[in-house]
This record gives C-alpha cells, structure tokens and sequence, in this order.
C-alpha cells in the first residue's frame, strides 16, 4: 500500500470537515426551526410538519406559564391559509362569513359587525385531539402525527357568544336543524383533495360556542384562526374551526373526510392494530375531551435526589363537571396518594395539582391519575382505547425517573 504523506493527510482531513460542513448545511436548510415555519414562534418547539405548520410545545416551555403564550402556543393545520403562518392578526373588516343551510334567511355578513356585539371570555384547555398519540405504541403505532404531551395549552378566548350572533342576524332557524357545520377561508392542498369542516351539536354550539376575535387579550393571530375561529369550550382543537368564512345549520352531520372516517373513534373497543370501517353508527367525533392529566415536574427521564420529591403537574377534562381528585402513585398503581389540587374559575380550564412523594435511589415511575365528579377516570392502560389513528389518548400519565 502507498503511503500517506502529512501534506496528503491534511489535505484529506480539510476536504472532510468540508463535506460534514455542507452536510450540517443541507440538513440545516431541510429542517426549518419553529420561528421559521411559523413567523413569531419561539425557535425552541418541535416542527412536525413545516409544511402545513404543524408544532409541538416542549414540557419544559408549556410548566413555566400558567397562561400559555401565543410564541409557544402548539399549531395543527391540515390545510394554509396563505396568509395564516405568521402570529400577526389580520383584519376583520372585509373578511365575509356567509350563514347557509337551514335558516329562513341565510345571509353573509362582514366580521367587523362582531366587535360591536356583547362579548365574553372563557379560559380553556385547548387540545388536538391526536395529542398522546405516540403512547398509542406502547400496544400498535397508530398513523398520524407523533405527539407527545405538547399538543395542548391553556388559553383565553374572548368573542361573540354563538347564540348573540344567531340573535342579532335575526336567524330563524329550522326546527330539523340538529347540527352546525363550520368551514374556514383555508384551501386543500390539491383540487382532488375535500376541504376542512367540522360538525358540532346545534344546541351546544347555542350553549357555549364562541365566535373568537382575541386571544390572551390581543387580537386573535392568523396562525391560530384569527381574525375568527370558532371555539367551543371543552371540546378537541380539531373542532375549534380556525378562519371561519362559512357556517351551516344541518339536519346531520357533514359527510366530509375530516368528520368521517378522520378524526372519530370506535364506540366499543378494538383489537390494536386492526383495521375499522368508521360509519356514523359505529363510532363517534371528537368532540368532548376525556378526562387527563399531565405531569409537569419531574420530568421523564430526569435525575431526582433520594427523599421527598414533589410531583406537579395539571389536570382537565370537558368541563361538564369539575375535577375531584388526582392520584399519585409510586408502586405502579397498587397503592396511591390523593394530591393537592388548586381549580381554576374556568370550569375549561388547568386544575393544577401537587404533592410530595417519598422515593429511594434506583429507577423510579410515578403515576398520575385524574378523576372527576362523574367518575370518570384515566385508564391504567390507555391502549384500551386504540384507534388506527390515535385520537383521544388518555391513559395516567408516567413518568421514569433516576432517584440518586
């Protein structure tokens, strides 16, 4: 074999770094940061999709706010509106909302008219309803985005209640209809492709359903559905429709993609990793959001000194009735110890929770489960629920710890 002089060598290891350096580039410039994706979003979030917008908040980030930002606020799109990828707000003067379906008198008004309307705030939990969804493979990996805990934040809307709206247009609306359907201005992504809508219950949407011009006390920002989204409290994030343009009052449900077979669950449960022929008569939306809770501290994976350890985290459920306890268990759920809890004046939003928990050196787990006033708790194994497309995950929340 030839030798290799050191000029050689040198030469070699220059062209190297060289190469790894461009390579650091290329990788650099196919993996856009959160900022970059979303103009005005903390660099620090996880980018799943920079296509569409698609971010995830970090534990560490959401535990520091009890309000959660708009720059670390977690984003789901299917679809873009062109101007929507920034945190800026837009305009409500000349954005047109049509009203059709089942009313005497359909009829298209411009949104400026709602900032001159009674309105109110509520604070909320808002959550994609495929939050979670990695914990799905602890049985069978369900499709769609890998979310951890970071699809969700606790916000205030203020806005036009529903029912003002329906009041103040004069809107006779039919006695068959059941159900409201609400689209956005976003467009699909290919002709081929179904547009994004949702249906929520009539009598509900009267009930609670907010017409969103602020959030966090500003205007509502393009990234999150402004200048109008249309919120109902206690319900998934997929159902809260963001850049509202059209709504419509129907005897059913919309037959669209994304409310059928997208974004439901089998009523009863099913065999993980079967497949499910969703119809409305099988499965259900997702609209109210089951009862869950996180842990915000420690963290997993972190290294924790022998003793008294104290556990925190939130708690939260549809906001039917309030939640009554949360459980803390160290033995992997044979014994638990019932924590503090703190509720907030939202009945939609974070209960916060905290207790102290005795753990020696070794790998350690704690579990958290919530409970509310109906009885209705986190699963020990949240797989119980899988569903191919991992909606709805909410097993106690565990964490493993290094106890030194």
């Amino acid at each position: 074999m030839d030798k290799v002089n050191r000029r050689t060598t040198l030469k070699l290891m220059g062209m190297g770094a060289a190469l790894l350096m461009a390579s650091g580039r290329v990788r650099a410039q196919g993996t856009p940061t959160a900022d970059q994706v979303i103009q005005g979003k903390d660099p620090r979030l996880i980018v799943h999709n920079s296509r569409t917008g698609v971010l995830e908040t970090p534990l560490e980030l959401l535990r520091e706010h009890e309000r959660t930002p708009k720059e670390i606020l977690f984003i789901r799109n299917n679809q873009v509106l062109p101007q929507g990828k920034t945190l800026e707000p837009i305009a409500p003067d000349g954005w047109i909302i049509s009203i059709e379906g089942m009313v005497e008198n359909a009829q298209a008004f411009d949104a400026k008219i709602l900032k001159d309307l009674p309105q109110v705030e509520v604070e909320m939990v808002l959550q994609c309803s495929g939050n979670g969804r990695s914990f799905f493979a602890r049985a069978q990996r369900a499709s769609g985005t890998q979310w951890k805990h970071g699809g969700m934040g606790n916000v205030v809307f203020k806005g036009v209640p529903f029912k003002v709206l329906v009041e103040h247009l004069k809107l006779n609306i039919y006695p068959g209809a059941k159900y409201v359907t609400v689209n956005g201005k976003d467009q699909p992504p290919t002709l081929q492709a179904p547009d994004f809508e949702h249906s929520v219950p009539l009598e509900e949407a009267l009930e609670k359903g907010i017409l969103a011009l602020e959030m966090n006390g500003e205007p509502l920002p393009a990234a999150h559905g402004g200048p109008v989204r249309f919120v109902m409290p206690g319900f998934y994030g997929t159902m809260n429709v963001k850049w509202v343009d059209r709504i419509r009052f129907d005897v059913a449900e919309t037959f669209n993609h994304n409310q059928i077979p997208r974004y439901r669950v089998p009523n009863h449960p099913i065999q993980p990793g079967s497949e499910f022929n969703f119809t409305f008569e099988n499965s259900r939306p997702n609209w109210h959001q089951k009862v869950k809770s996180v842990i915000f501290a420690p963290l997993d994976g972190e290294e924790v000194k022998a003793g008294n350890v104290l556990v925190r985290g939130v708690a939260w459920n549809d906001g039917l009735v309030p939640i009554e306890a949360v459980l803390v268990s160290t033995d992997q759920g044979r014994t638990w110890i019932r924590a503090k809890l703190t509720s907030p004046q939202s009945p939609y939003a974070w209960f916060h929770w905290e207790t102290y928990v005795a753990l020696s050196r070794g790998e350690r787990e704690i579990w958290v489960q919530a409970v509310d006033k109906l009885g209705r708790a986190q699963p020990l194994d949240g797989t119980v629920h899988w569903n191919p497309r991992g909606y709805e995950w909410n097993g106690v929340d565990i964490v493993k710890v290094k106890v030194v």
